[in-house]
């Protein structure tokens, strides 16, 4: 489905009971402001800083600095904004201080980094691969499944080798890269399974969701329960090529869609989609293997899966498997960050896991999400983001095996039941009501 613009159909995306709203602090931990007080001249030393204020932070310098720009990332620990500059440039690194970020001097430039991703792109693109400018060791970080043998192997090493010294790095990885269709909530169709990520307000103001787009591929017409009635249609879908992304109509435009993610019998209020910042902590929750949580690795990324070739996606180390395609990506105060697109290993081995941006995807399909205080858009209000409000769908994920492609992980749900069996989501909902895990108050399930 290359490019594909499904228009007016119908993919109906799982409901079942609406979550309350009552546990919505478990995700408002007391978080630490930017110091604007500071004259800029004074900025001595970096600013604290909020993840999502980092990532502003970084949108600004990066136009700021222009070719002296060679990207940025935010360390979780200090809670400040590392910024790369090419070595050489003294004045933008004064700028970089003075706007309150730490300043490194790197020898690659964002130019000579992309230029090396073009390369990869014309020279390497193989399946089983994947890259993303890494500004944490300022390098293209390369990586390859377990597929990549032989000939292919060779091919990749030496493409990764003409880059030159210093440019990239090359790694292998276990697993084997896939979409992982088979996410919080399940939804249904064809047979297939996959996760509704957020829900959001289409152009024309109905309410919609957003999921993976290569969930689309296995129909138009998507349900909250396994075999049963479509609720919602597949508008708009692209995968493979810029995205894998879809918007999903429900078919009853009365549907309350609120904006929040289940993360098993609690709610998690979405204000708004924002930039995901490579350093930052993520939590992704899906119809499968419920919630877990890592970093942001890279940006940009690109992945070569067998089906096709996807760019612009953000690459992490939060585990998922087949069923969470879809699902949603969040910060623990409340920005929608991105939608499960795939990658490899599981939550047990643990992997690469790509998502593609959320706010790419609100572009593309022309919907907002949340309070529209942010990148989102306008208000939503009852139309808005998140996977709140299908709270009946978490026990489908019993009784699925975990198969790659989009007809085999059907197995025997019930959209009906109660939240006591998805993945481990009851413990989800014990270990969040004893306190916080180790970054905030939500605790992921592996």
């Amino acid at each position: 489905m290359s490019h594909k613009r499904i228009p007016k159909r119908k993919a109906a995306i799982a409901v079942g009971g609406v979550v309350a709203l009552g546990a919505a602090a478990i995700l408002l931990p007391s978080a630490n402001a930017s110091q604007d007080g500071a004259p800029d001249d004074v900025a001595a030393a970096p600013r604290t800083l909020k993840a999502g204020d980092a990532s502003d932070l970084a949108t600004r310098l990066a136009g700021t600095l222009g070719d002296a720009y060679a990207g940025a990332w935010y360390d979780g620990e200090e809670k400040r904004l590392v910024v790369n500059v090419v070595r050489g440039e003294g004045d933008m690194a004064l700028k970089v201080r003075s706007a309150g970020a730490e300043v490194r001097e790197v020898d690659n430039s964002m130019a000579e980094l992309e230029a090396g991703a073009g390369t990869l792109k014309s020279e390497a693109t193989i399946p089983g691969t994947s890259w993303a400018v890494d500004p944490r060791t300022n390098k293209i970080l390369v990586t390859a499944d377990s597929t990549v043998t032989g000939d292919k192997w060779d091919q990749l090493e030496s493409t990764v080798e003409s880059l030159g010294s210093g440019m990239a790095t090359l790694k292998k990885s276990e697993g084997t890269f896939r979409t992982f269709v088979s996410g919080g909530d399940a939804i249904f169709a064809g047979g297939a399974r996959c996760s509704l990520g957020f829900n959001v307000t289409a152009g024309d103001g109905s309410p919609a969701f957003l999921t993976a787009g290569h969930c689309a591929a296995a129909g138009d017409a998507w349900s909250d329960q396994q075999g049963g009635e479509p609720i919602a249609t597949v508008d708009q879908a692209l995968f493979p090529g810029d995205g894998d992304f879809a918007l999903v109509r429900y078919d009853d435009p009365a549907t309350e869609a609120p904006s929040e993610v289940n993360v098993g019998g609690q709610t998690v209020p979405i204000v708004q989609a924002a930039e995901a910042t490579v350093g930052q902590q993520v939590f992704r929750m899906g119809s499968t293997t419920g919630l877990a949580d890592g970093q942001v690795l890279g940006l940009d990324a690109t992945v070569n899966y067998p089906e096709g070739t996807v760019t612009g996606l953000i690459q992490t180390n939060v585990c998922a498997e087949p069923g969470d395609s879809g699902g949603s990506l969040f910060t623990q105060d409340g920005l929608a960050i991105g939608l499960t697109s795939g990658g490899s290993g599981d939550c047990t081995v643990g992997g690469e896991t790509f998502f593609q941006p959320v706010t790419t995807a609100l572009e593309a399909v022309g919907a907002t999400l949340g309070d529209g205080d942010g990148d989102g858009g306008a208000a939503a209000g009852d139309g808005g983001a998140g996977a709140g409000d299908q709270a009946g769908a978490e026990e489908q994920a019993g009784g699925q095996e975990a198969g790659a492609g989009a007809g085999d992980q059907a197995g025997g749900q019930d959209a009906g039941a109660e939240q006591d069996g998805a993945g481990g989501h009851e413990g989800v909902q014990e270990q969040s009501d004893m306190g916080s895990s180790r970054h905030s108050g939500l605790t992921p399930t592996h």
